[in-house]
């Protein structure tokens, strides 16, 4: 998976990405932070976009988005057709997102998850693979408009 990493946050999740971002750079990863750069109050739906839009034009680059619960950050990126963003609790979720979804983007929660867990989480989705085969016809039927 890509050593080119975008992450970006609303207040919520503010001090957990600060703690990722950190952690993601000592470990030699080209990470670029979209802010937000305080926990004064943002509207997710605005660094959500942010991300999106720089992976719409750099398909080898992931994502880690960062909100209270997670659930805003996921709903946001998930309106885009190019974006598979994955809201994650546990080691398991982050590792099946990837192997039968072929995520491109994981989504915690700052205030839900401690930076112990997100750690783990993130080095499991960076160090996954998809599963091809019959994951990819679930994922094309993703593609379909109603």
């Amino acid at each position: 998976m890509s050593k080119y990493i975008y992450i970006s946050s609303d207040h919520g999740g503010f001090k957990l990405k600060q703690n990722i971002f950190t952690f993601l750079t000592n470990k030699k990863y080209h990470v670029y932070d979209l802010g937000t750069d305080s926990n004064t109050s943002v509207d997710y739906p605005d660094f959500s976009d942010l991300l999106v839009r720089k992976m719409k034009t750099n398909s080898n680059f992931i994502g880690i988005l960062f909100c209270g619960t997670g659930i805003g950050m996921s709903i946001a990126a998930n309106r885009h057709e190019h974006i598979r963003a994955a809201l994650c609790t546990d080691v398991n979720m982050a590792s099946l997102s990837r192997k039968h979804n072929n995520s491109n983007v994981i989504v915690i929660g700052g205030r839900t998850t401690s930076p112990h867990l997100a750690k783990k989480m993130i080095q499991t989705f960076l160090n996954t693979d998809f599963e091809n085969g019959r994951h990819l016809l679930r994922i094309n039927k993703l593609r379909k408009k109603i």
